[in-house]
C-alpha cells in the first residue's frame, strides 16, 4: 500500500497487477477531480510501474484556466420532514453531485427539483452530474426515486468542503533513442464508474508494462495519467518544452465494452500517427469504424490537438456511432457503468491493437531506392505471379513504382491500399538485396 495515500482511502492492488485486477480495485474510489480518492486510486497505480507524479496547487494557472480546490464529501442525503433517509452519498457516492456547495436546510418539493438530477432514459440509473467550475449545490437520484418524492417539503444535507489541494497527474516514461515521443493518455476521475475511464488507463498501464521490456525503441513514449481537461492542461503548460518532441498521441478511453473499436484523428488527420493507426485499425481490427477529429468522442485529445499546441493526437475507444441514440454507451455517465459492463477480453484486444499500433509508427521508415528502373523481380525471388496472386502482384508494382525517398511505408500503404504489413514486406525484401536503404532523419536522435 502507497503510504502516501489518505488512511482512509487507501487501496492496494496485487503486484503486477492484471488489467482486470485494476480495474475491480480502484473503481468505487470516490475520484473527483481532486480529491483524495482520485489521490488514493493514483498512488496505487504508482506501486505498479515507475512513475512520476506531477502536482499543480489550487489556483496556479493552466493557460487560461486555473486549478480548482479540492473537493471533500463528508456526507449527503435527502430525507422526509420526519427523519426518513431516500438516498445518501454513502449508498452510492453519485448521490452528490462532484463540486456540490454545502447546504443544509428544508426545501419545497419545488426548489429540490431545481437542484435534483435524474437520468433522461434509465429509469434505474444514477446519474454523474458535475459542476467543477460552477458554484451550486445538487443532488442525483434515479427517475425512479425522483418519481416517488410527492411530499410537499424535504430535508436536504450536503456537508462538502472546498480546500487548498493539489491537481496530480502520473506519468510513465519509457525512453528510447530518440527525444521525439508518443504520448498515452487516459483520465483516472469519475467516482465509482468503470468503462469510463479505469479502463483505459488499464489498458494503458499494460501497454507501458509491455514496452518496459524492450530496449530497443526507436521513440520515446509517455503516459499521462490525469483529471480530465484539466489534467491535460495542467501537464501541457508546465511541460511546453516537451510540446514540440511530441509526434503524435492516442488517447485511451472506454476500451472494456464489448463494441467494435472506434479510431477518431487528429486536428490534422494525416500526419504519420493518423496514417499508422489508421492503417493498423484496418488490418488488426476490420470491424472497427473511424471518424475526424471531434466526431466520435471528445475528451482530452482536444487539449493536445488545440492551437498553441497542435500536438496530433487521436483517441482509441469502443463507443457507439454518434448516429446511435445510445451513444457513446447506455451506461454513460451513471452508476450502471460498472462490472457488469466489464469485458476483460475487450481489455486484452485493446492492449493489443494499441501494442500494434506503436510497432507500426517504430517500424515506419522512408525507403530510399538503390536501384534504376523496374526491378527484375525474379533475379531476387520477389516476384509475384499476377496468376497466383493478382492482388500481391498488384501490390508489389504499386510499391516498387513509389520507392524514391519521398514516401513512408505508411504513406505507400495508404496510397496504394495495401496493409501496412504488406508494404513493409515488400521493403524489407528489397532491403535483403541492399536495393534499398532507410532515410538517417527519420528520428532525431537524442541530445545528450
Amino acid at each position: 500500500m502507497n503510504q502516501l495515500a489518505p488512511d482512509r482511502l487507501a487501496c492496494s492492488l496485487p503486484s503486477d497487477a492484471s488489467m482486470e485486477e485494476i480495474v475491480r480495485g480502484l473503481w468505487k474510489l470516490p475520484r473527483d477531480l481532486i480529491s483524495d480518492g482520485y489521490d488514493a486510486a493514483l498512488y496505487a497505480l504508482a506501486d505498479q510501474l515507475p512513475m512520476t507524479v506531477h502536482e499543480y496547487p489550487t489556483g496556479s494557472e493552466a493557460w487560461t484556466w486555473i486549478i480548482p480546490e479540492k473537493w471533500t464529501c463528508h456526507e449527503a442525503y435527502l430525507e422526509t420532514l420526519q427523519g426518513e433517509r431516500i438516498f445518501s452519498y454513502q449508498d452510492h457516492p453519485l448521490h452528490a453531485m462532484s463540486y456540490s456547495l454545502p447546504f443544509e436546510g428544508e426545501v419545497s418539493r419545488e426548489e429540490l427539483f431545481a437542484h435534483l438530477y435524474a437520468h433522461p432514459k434509465l429509469a434505474e440509473a444514477i446519474p454523474y452530474i458535475f459542476k467543477f467550475y460552477e458554484r451550486d449545490w445538487g443532488l442525483c437520484c434515479t427517475q425512479q426515486q425522483k418519481d416517488a418524492l410527492t411530499d410537499s417539503r424535504y430535508r436536504v444535507v450536503i456537508r462538502t468542503e472546498f480546500n487548498q489541494g493539489t491537481l496530480k497527474v502520473g506519468e510513465v516514461v519509457v525512453p528510447g533513442q530518440s527525444d521525439e515521443c508518443i504520448v498515452l493518455c487516459a483520465h483516472l476521475c469519475h467516482p465509482h464508474v468503470v468503462n469510463d475511464d479505469l479502463t483505459g488507463v488499464s489498458v494503458g498501464m499494460d501497454v507501458m508494462r509491455a514496452l518496459l521490456k524492450r530496449d530497443n525503441l526507436r521513440y520515446t513514449y509517455r503516459f499521462i495519467i490525469l483529471p480530465e481537461t484539466i489534467g491535460s492542461l495542467a501537464y501541457l503548460s508546465h511541460n511546453e518544452d516537451l510540446i514540440p518532441k511530441m509526434k503524435g498521441g492516442l488517447f485511451l478511453e472506454m476500451l472494456g465494452l464489448e463494441n467494435a473499436h472506434a479510431l477518431q484523428k487528429s486536428f490534422a488527420g494525416d500526419s504519420d500517427v493518423d496514417r499508422c493507426f489508421s492503417l493498423v485499425l484496418k488490418e488488426r481490427a476490420p470491424s472497427g469504424w473511424e471518424g475526424p477529429f471531434n466526431q466520435v468522442i471528445s475528451n482530452d485529445e482536444r487539449q493536445f490537438n488545440a492551437p498553441g499546441v497542435r500536438v496530433p493526437m487521436l483517441s482509441l475507444s469502443r463507443v457507439l456511432p454518434p448516429s446511435d441514440p445510445d451513444w457513446p454507451f447506455p451506461q454513460y455517465h451513471t452508476s450502471l457503468d460498472d462490472l457488469d459492463g466489464l469485458c476483460p477480453a475487450s481489455l486484452e484486444e485493446s492492449r493489443d491493437l494499441v501494442l500494434a499500433m506503436i510497432e507500426a509508427v517504430e517500424r515506419d521508415r522512408t525507403p530510399i531506392n538503390n536501384f534504376k528502373g523496374e526491378v527484375f523481380c525474379s533475379r531476387y525471388g520477389i516476384h509475384v505471379d499476377f496468376y497466383e496472386d493478382p492482388e500481391g502482384n498488384q501490390a508489389l508494382l504499386d510499391t516498387l513504382h513509389r520507392i524514391d525517398g519521398t514516401m513512408s511505408i505508411s504513406q505507400i500503404a495508404e496510397t496504394i491500399g495495401a496493409s501496412f504489413s504488406t508494404v513493409e514486406r515488400i521493403v524489407d525484401a528489397l532491403a535483403e538485396h541492399n536495393l534499398v536503404h532507410f532515410a538517417d532523419s527519420a528520428v532525431t536522435p537524442k541530445v545528450s
